[in-house]
């Protein structure tokens, strides 16, 4: 298995880690009952996680979620939330039951979208230390008692999705406008954006697209698209 990066962190501050290769397996189950925990932390794991698990430490699973749910459940709530261009967004803390990002809220903080060409990375850094702030600040009282748990309105949920290549795909007559940019904000790391167009030779060139006008023909350095049109189109 490779270590994830939370796994890498621990080991150079010699904190213990356990990892399984599925947390269904009687192995995980058995183990981290045994270690009688107070309670469990999750971010960022794609995966519902078994009830067995979740009833295991005294004060539940808290979730850590970059969005003000029920808004944006599943998979890609931060890229989803720059394609729809909000100008606010935010953090839920959730007590996590077997259903998908369906559990009571614990906390939640606002986050305002000041900059516009925001991308996706920077975004997900940004609600990532807003949540752990948040995180840190609710934990004592959480397991204290003192903190009311709130339903979510499930009516009013709204589901994200995992993207694909084709995701990415822009076309040309689309290149410089604002709905490429969020694209190209949200997706150009992860599955990457791209456009296909004719050169003034007849050619067809695949453009990979990056955030601040930037694109890379195939085989070559990358440029501004000014430059590119001026030379290629």
């Amino acid at each position: 298995m490779t270590p994830p990066p939370v796994k890498l962190w621990a080991q150079k501050r010699s904190i213990p880690i356990l990892q399984f290769g599925s947390l269904s397996a009687d192995e995980a189950i058995n183990i981290l009952g045994a270690n009688k925990p107070d309670i469990f932390i999750v971010a960022a794991y794609g995966k519902i996680i078994p009830k067995a698990i979740l009833d295991i430490p005294m004060h539940g699973t808290l979730n850590v979620h970059p969005s003000l749910l029920p808004k944006y459940r599943g998979a890609s709530p931060v890229q989803s939330t720059i394609l729809a261009g909000d100008k606010t967004t935010g953090v839920s803390i959730m007590l996590l039951d077997e259903k998908m990002d369906h559990g009571p809220i614990v906390a939640s903080e606002e986050y305002d979208i000041i900059d516009e060409s925001i991308t996706a990375e920077k975004l997900e850094e940004d609600l990532a230390c807003v949540g752990g702030e948040l995180l840190a600040q609710i934990i004592p009282d959480w397991i204290a008692g003192k903190i009311k748990t709130k339903d979510q309105d499930h009516e009013k949920a709204t589901y994200t999705k995992k993207f694909t290549n084709e995701d990415g795909r822009i076309s040309p007559e689309k290149i410089g406008t604002p709905e490429a940019e969020r694209i190209i904000q949200a997706l150009s790391q992860n599955p990457g954006t791209f456009s296909e167009i004719i050169d003034k030779n007849g050619k067809l060139i695949r453009l990979k697209l990056l955030p601040g006008n930037i694109v890379i023909p195939a085989g070559k350095k990358k440029t501004s698209l000014t430059e590119f049109k001026k030379s290629s189109l």
